[in-house]
């Protein structure tokens, strides 16, 4: 029985990694080279830092004001300021018609220092591999969505596989023992075997969050089995139409969250989309991860602060379930452990990588067999 069931398994195991091989080898190899993408941005564009002068920001309404004229047909999504240190972002985003750039500017003069259309380029690029494979969105995200979660299928049965059968075989399932005269096959199979049982718990944890952002139903599911009670769909609150309206009204929400967060590391500030929505802004106490974010929402008349039942609303107010949510594109990233964490995300997503290739060779090396055999 238990030989028929690991055939099985095996086989199951064997046609998954064939049909989803190469499409697992692209988003490990993508996800290798984005890993760093914000390190290296940061050395190779010298728009993104100022020299910290002993003045204050310019308001939000008057950044506004300069980048409106590089953009006027678009519409303005957020004023995020990065620090003393770095430009403040005027970020353009619509989904339809679908754009993103960023005016990047001097927060204490106000001065363009770039404008830059994030859809172009090479990390967009390695991006639109990573969650599209390159083909129009709507295909791709299901394509990678849907290789992703065979990949986890793959992880559990080859797991399933990898467990020794006896004693004698437990010490080639963890360690490498390649004797001289041993042939490739055999290096080619420990290979796979001891790689893939090394790499799978960071493996899992890259497929799972991976799968939070290709399904909904598997992150709501996800988010079920957590214990969350909440939304996972953003909404801004509604503001109520009134006559009397607030002058500036975005200056004093970032004025306000600049006094209640001075020791934030970026704060963004959004311009209401239409007269029934809400002001919106964040605070993130940390550079480099997003899921300590403080998010909150202003009446656009009488800046009254409304409530969320959403997931992103004050940090204070999430349960262990929200925040598991609110850190899953830093646990994806590996950004949730700093630099070191990146680094480790890197190397485990190479030994991904490698995985569909030695397991292609061990397919080919018995299917070769059998024919010369024949």
């Amino acid at each position: 029985m238990k030989n028929n069931f690991k055939k099985a398994i095996g086989k199951i195991h064997l046609w998954l990694g064939l049909s989803s091989g190469i499409i697992v080898f692209i988003i490990a190899v993508t996800g290798c080279l984005y890993a760093f993408q914000e390190e290296i941005q940061n050395i190779t564009e010298e728009y993104r830092f100022v020299e910290k002068q002993d003045k204050l920001f310019l308001l939000p309404s008057q950044l506004e004001k300069i980048a409106r004229k590089e953009f006027p047909d678009k519409a303005l999504h957020a004023i995020k300021y990065n620090g003393s240190e770095k430009s403040t972002e005027a970020i353009f985003f619509h989904y339809e018609p679908t754009y993103y750039h960023i005016v990047y500017l001097n927060p204490y003069s106000g001065e363009v220092l770039e404008k830059a259309n994030m859809d172009e380029g090479f990390f967009r690029f390695i991006l639109d591999g990573h969650y599209y494979l390159w083909l129009p969105h709507d295909i791709g995200q299901i394509v990678v969505a849907s290789a992703t979660l065979i990949f986890l299928v793959l992880l559990i049965s080859g797991l399933i596989l990898w467990y020794p059968r006896n004693k004698n075989a437990t010490k080639q399932r963890f360690k490498f023992n390649w004797k001289k005269g041993t042939k490739w096959k055999r290096k080619n199979y420990d290979l796979h075997n001891i790689t893939g049982f090394y790499v799978c718990l960071i493996a899992l944890i890259f497929a799972i969050t991976g799968l939070v952002w290709g399904f909904q139903w598997f992150a709501c599911s996800y988010y079920t089995v957590l214990g969350g009670e909440k939304s996972l769909v953003y909404e801004d609150p509604i503001s109520t139409k009134s006559k009397l309206t607030l002058e500036k009204p975005l200056d004093k929400v970032w004025t306000l969250m600049q006094k209640q967060y001075p020791n934030a590391k970026s704060i963004e500030v959004h311009p209401p989309e239409n007269d029934s929505t809400s002001i919106a802004a964040n605070a993130n106490p940390e550079e480099g991860t997003y899921w300590k974010t403080d998010y909150r929402y202003f009446d656009q008349y009488t800046l009254e602060e409304k409530e969320v039942n959403h997931i992103f609303g004050k940090y204070e107010n999430a349960a262990i379930s929200d925040k598991l949510m609110r850190m899953n594109y830093d646990l994806h990233t590996g950004a949730v452990f700093g630099l070191t964490g990146k680094i480790f995300a890197f190397l485990i997503s190479l030994l991904i990588a490698s995985l569909p290739i030695s397991g292609f060779y061990i397919w080919w090396g018995r299917n070769k067999k059998k024919v010369i055999k024949a």
